[in-house]
């Protein structure tokens, strides 16, 4: 049992060490859409879907995934949250409660999609506010 609860605790450090340990250069200077605060700056590295909420989980106060309809929202108001690349983006929804198939947003044209959670994409956090 002991065994089983080492592995959850060594992927968490291993993905927050491969990340960055600096919670304040992802979040910066947060912007408003709504009710969301958006981190000013993605995550470094390209993650898998199941490595997603733990890293998001690591930036603390409520951080996290954007839901495939938040995720749209920053879409919408790329210009002005900026920073983001023509590239793929992590939402936080399964697709028909699939545990191994998520959305994703295309940030070059708007489309989303939904992929095999090992694919790697984009990582953008939110906080309600």
């Amino acid at each position: 049992m002991k065994k089983l609860l080492i592995i959850p605790l060594l992927l968490a450090c291993f993905i927050g060490i491969g990340q960055t340990p600096d919670s304040a250069s992802i979040i910066g200077k947060s912007i408003r859409i709504g009710n969301l605060l958006v981190a000013q700056n993605d995550f470094p590295n390209l993650m898998k879907w199941n490595e997603t909420k733990v890293a998001c989980n690591f930036l603390g106060n409520g951080w996290r995934l954007p839901t495939k309809d938040e995720l749209y929202k920053l879409y919408q108001n790329k210009d002005t949250i900026g920073g983001f690349k023509n590239q793929f983006y992590w939402s936080s929804t399964a697709y028909l409660n699939y545990f191994f198939f998520a959305w994703f947003q295309d940030f070059n044209d708007g489309n989303q999609f939904n992929v095999d959670d090992y694919y790697t994409c984009y990582v953008r956090a939110v906080r309600d506010l």
